[in-house]
């Protein structure tokens, strides 16, 4: 049996073994629930102060310093083309691992970790939502009265992208 705790990769959800349990951080944007690994998960905070950073695209709100360390912050319904809300009580930033890269996530609101069999991940639909590219979703998962779109965080942004947010 692999590693239930190895990050996920596209490839090895659609061809992982049955049973195989995999841990996700389900958090909440626009009503719609969506999971990434939680291995990638480094942290979640609440909303500091960010540093707005001139000419770069609309959908980074600027950066910000996590114990000494630089992290530009996304605002996930922007880069994911979703009317823009007001940050509340809920709103968090979770720190996230991309490619190796430090980033920060601006959500609606982070709901739980959960388990789930590797059986239990769906291919996804050809159309999920309209703001997100294919690539990005590793899945969906249909579970009792619940629908949540697993995505590939290394497949949100280009290579250029990555590399302007590391040049921040």
């Amino acid at each position: 049996m692999s590693n239930a705790l190895a990050p996920m990769k596209l490839d090895d959800v659609r061809s992982g073994e049955q049973g195989e349990l995999i841990q996700l951080v389900s958090f909440n944007l626009a009503q719609e629930e969506y999971g990434v690994d939680v291995l990638k998960v480094r942290e979640i905070i609440r909303m500091p102060t960010i540093t707005r950073v001139p000419n770069t695209p609309h959908y980074v709100e600027g950066v910000i310093n996590l114990r000494g360390k630089v992290i530009p912050i996304i605002n996930m319904r922007k880069r994911f083309c979703l009317a823009d809300a007001e940050y509340d009580k809920q709103t968090r930033i979770m720190v996230m691992d991309v490619g190796g890269e430090l980033m920060g996530f601006i959500v609606d609101a982070v709901s739980e970790v959960i388990r789930i069999s590797s059986s239990e991940i769906q291919p996804s639909p050809a159309v999920v939502s309209s703001g997100i590219d294919q690539e990005c979703i590793a899945g969906v998962i249909n579970q009792a009265e619940r629908l949540l779109v697993l995505l590939e965080l290394e497949k949100i942004f280009t290579q250029d992208e990555r590399q302007l947010f590391s040049n921040l």
